[in-house]
């Protein structure tokens, strides 16, 4: 059965985060296809992984046989990481803009699953891994927007995913989502409410698709 792995980063929880509303569709139409499925779940809000110290960093580029006691530690968490990568049929990542970027758990996630001379380099690990980003964001940064060139979410990841691990990367887009909560922005709201619709039914749509194309 098809393995599934499902990244959160958002600080808020459940019904709060508008990342999270849309992550559970997604995982809940997936697991609707492979009730009989694996989901491996990190929640880095919750649970962050340890940010790249020397001793991971270092160990990436060396020989295991010279590792030193702290390298084999860190690289050992670190592998643990690469692993539940390489071994996914899909990735679902919710990756909230925070200061016009992702959250620093995220960061520290992808610091330790980009290992050049595997994951990435000429023949990364898992190429062609479908990936679905939800990106959400509290107002608008799409092309043509004032704030377009604040947008450092689907740009940064692109790269990272799509080119550095050589990802199929797929967006959902969740926007105005402060509308509800900011009153300079009430007027928006009606936006939102529709940018919402339409990233829960995309990603409902996008997961059945997915969990399809494994089936067959």
């Amino acid at each position: 059965m098809a393995t599934l792995l499902h990244i959160d980063s958002s600080v808020l929880p459940g019904g709060a985060s508008a990342s999270r509303a849309v992550t559970d569709a997604f995982r809940g139409a997936w697991q609707d296809q492979h009730p009989a499925g694996t989901v491996i779940y990190r929640d880095l809000a919750v649970d962050p992984v340890p940010h790249i110290s020397a001793d991971a960093h270092t160990a990436g580029f060396a020989d295991p046989a010279t590792h030193t006691p702290g390298q084999a530690v860190a690289f050992a968490a670190r592998l643990e990481l690469i692993e539940e990568l390489e071994g996914a049929d899909a990735i679902l990542i919710g990756a909230p803009m925070y200061n016009y970027t992702i959250p620093s758990t995220l960061k520290a996630w992808l610091d330790n699953v980009v290992l050049v001379g595997r994951t990435g380099g000429e023949n990364p690990s898992a190429k062609g891994t479908p990936v679905t980003v939800v990106a959400s964001r509290g107002g608008s940064y799409a092309p043509g927007t004032p704030r377009e060139s604040f947008e450092f979410v689907q740009n940064y990841l692109e790269t990272v995913l799509g080119k550095a691990l050589a990802l199929d990367v797929d967006f959902i887009v969740p926007e105005m989502t402060m509308a509800p909560h900011v009153p300079a922005l009430a007027e928006f709201v009606p936006l939102f409410e529709a940018s919402r619709e339409q990233a829960l039914q995309a990603a409902e749509a996008k997961a059945k698709t997915l969990a399809e194309r494994f089936a067959a």
